[in-house]
């Protein structure tokens, strides 16, 4: 034991102070109304002058809710997974739960130890990123009976309730705009290879064989970055000199690819046509503004954490399953 780590205070030390019994103080930290009003301003002023900390441990241990959401997320770098937190937080926070955040980094693997370190705290449910998981991390899940919300695209065997969008349908129909402006020999570029960048290259290839064309693509494992868009833009052209167009599997390639071929002076879009997808503040602050697809991820976890919480509530949920659509962004990186 560190004998130099300092002692927090205690209900105790609440009590002790404002004169009153720890009951007192325990009924306040628990419903401030029902103490009286003098009462309450002083045990509020000595937790304020103490620092009292909340030890909620007793009671997730003892309750069978501990008013708190379990949220797994793939990347903390990702602008996309931000804005659904943001989503889920304003609904959550006034109905007085808080969120609990775990990082898994694209993994089933890590997402599947993840689980089950927030499901030791008792976590009331979980919002998924992802759809796909370990056989370990669905039986976890079925035991602990909780309501689980799976988000941004939709699994071919759910856990309970989904909220997402057709990411493949999505990319047909980006595909379909760059070929209504002429864009035949374009070629898809992927990173991190998850789910919804395979989909996106579904949806590619779809429309590309649909218009009687071969579509092409370059793919790698490496996380999504700005330079990696560059990079990527190098290697197809160096593949496919006659190249017209990029479709990317998200901004932060399309606006690395832009930058790189501005650098190089390959002009965009009169030369090479350029599209992303999640549709980033980055992509309409840059010069030509960048195509995208919409993604409606702020109200995706806006509807998760609804769901979550009406599920909680007992209520009803008539639909599972709901998809939020998408929109196109035409920018001006298509010519």
């Amino acid at each position: 034991m560190n004998e130099n780590r300092k002692r927090r205070p205690t209900l105790q030390d609440i009590a002790e102070l404002v004169g009153v019994t720890k009951m007192t103080v325990s009924r306040y930290l628990r419903d401030p109304a029902s103490v009286a009003e003098a009462t309450r301003l002083r045990i509020a002023e000595a937790v304020e002058s103490l620092g009292y900390i909340p030890n909620r441990a007793p009671d997730i241990l003892s309750n069978a809710t501990s008013r708190a959401i379990g949220i797994l997320l793939p990347s903390l770098s990702n602008q996309v997974f931000a804005a659904v937190v943001q989503g889920i937080e304003s609904v959550t926070r006034p109905a007085g739960y808080q969120t609990l955040l775990a990082h898994y980094g694209y993994s089933p693997e890590r997402e599947e130890e993840q689980i089950a370190s927030l499901l030791s705290y008792h976590v009331d449910g979980l919002i998924l990123s992802d759809s796909q998981h370990t056989e370990r991390t669905r039986k976890m899940i079925a035991t602990a009976g909780i309501p689980v919300v799976e988000t941004m695209d939709f699994p071919s065997d759910p856990i309970d309730m989904v909220v997402g969008m057709d990411h493949r349908a999505a990319a047909r129909g980006m595909t379909n705009l760059l070929l209504a402006r002429g864009r035949t020999r374009t070629v898809y570029l992927g990173a991190r290879l998850d789910v919804r960048t395979r989909l996106r290259m579904e949806g590619y290839y779809d429309a590309m064989q649909a218009a009687g064309l071969e579509g092409r693509h370059l793919l790698t494992g490496n996380s999504s970055t700005f330079t990696l868009g560059g990079e990527l833009l190098e290697q197809a052209l160096e593949r496919w000199p006659d190249l017209d167009g990029l479709f990317c599997t998200n901004d932060d390639l399309a606006v690395g690819a832009i930058m790189r071929a501005q650098a190089r002076g390959i002009a965009v879009p009169q030369q090479i046509a350029i599209a992303g997808s999640n549709s980033l503040n980055i992509g309409r602050a840059i010069s030509p503004r960048l195509a995208s697809i919409v993604t409606p991820r702020e109200a995706i976890g806006r509807e998760a954490a609804t769901l979550l919480l009406a599920r909680l509530g007992g209520q009803p949920i008539d639909q599972p399953v709901r998809d939020l659509g998408f929109t196109l962004f035409e920018g001006e990186s298509l010519g």
